[in-house]
């Protein structure tokens, strides 16, 4: 199985991915950002734009999840923002052609509640680093509303032990019991916050 956890950037896609990873055994998270990472990596900087209009990166991510569900037992997590139709069709609709079992999910919420998520992985800045996410905030947030983009689950008021925990049950999985106390569940988003920063 594949999971696609959509979402506005700020949306909890990430951390809801690595808490699935953490109480699924034997799931593994591929994250198609590192493909787009890649080939911008290997772009000329004045050619470098929106590494998903590249026919290569939807490709590269069709190529590299299908390998995935192939030779891996586990179910695969998948953290990305998808809001063009098209690329849509090219990523988890061809996947599905293909005779893949995956389930989407658009992680909602209010627009205010994405900018104070934003706000606070900004490692002090606020959303001055934020820049990218929060110009396109909008526009991802009307995209995913969208009936092609269901499942849509709303986290305003779910914290992301909570949003696992309801995609598990949505998927049929089985998900071990979230024993993390408060300090202990922030102390592991915030290393999971670090983890995902770029620099670049």
């Amino acid at each position: 199985m594949i999971i696609w956890l959509n979402g506005p950037f700020g949306g909890g896609k990430t951390q809801t991915a690595y808490e699935l990873h953490r109480r699924l055994p034997g799931s593994v998270v591929c994250d198609p950002e590192h493909v787009g990472f890649g080939l911008h990596r290997m772009t000329p900087p004045a050619l470098r734009g929106d590494f998903q209009d590249l026919p290569a990166w939807r490709q590269g991510v069709f190529e590299v999840l299908e390998l995935a569900a192939e030779g891996h037992a586990g179910p695969v997590l998948v953290p990305m923002t998808v809001t063009e139709p098209r690329y849509f069709a090219e990523t988890v609709g061809r996947l599905r052609g293909a005779g893949h079992d995956v389930r989407h999910f658009a992680l909602l919420a209010e627009r205010r509640t994405v900018l104070r998520r934003l706000g606070e992985r900004g490692l002090g800045r606020g959303l001055k680093r934020e820049g990218f996410a929060v110009a396109r905030l909008d526009g991802c947030l009307e995209a995913l509303r969208g009936p092609e983009f269901a499942d849509h689950l709303v986290t305003d008021h779910l914290t992301v032990s909570q949003v696992a925990g309801r995609i598990a049950a949505m998927t049929g999985l089985r998900a071990a019991p979230d024993t993390d106390g408060p300090l202990r569940a922030r102390l592991r988003r915030a290393l999971v916050g670090v983890r995902h920063v770029r620099f670049d």
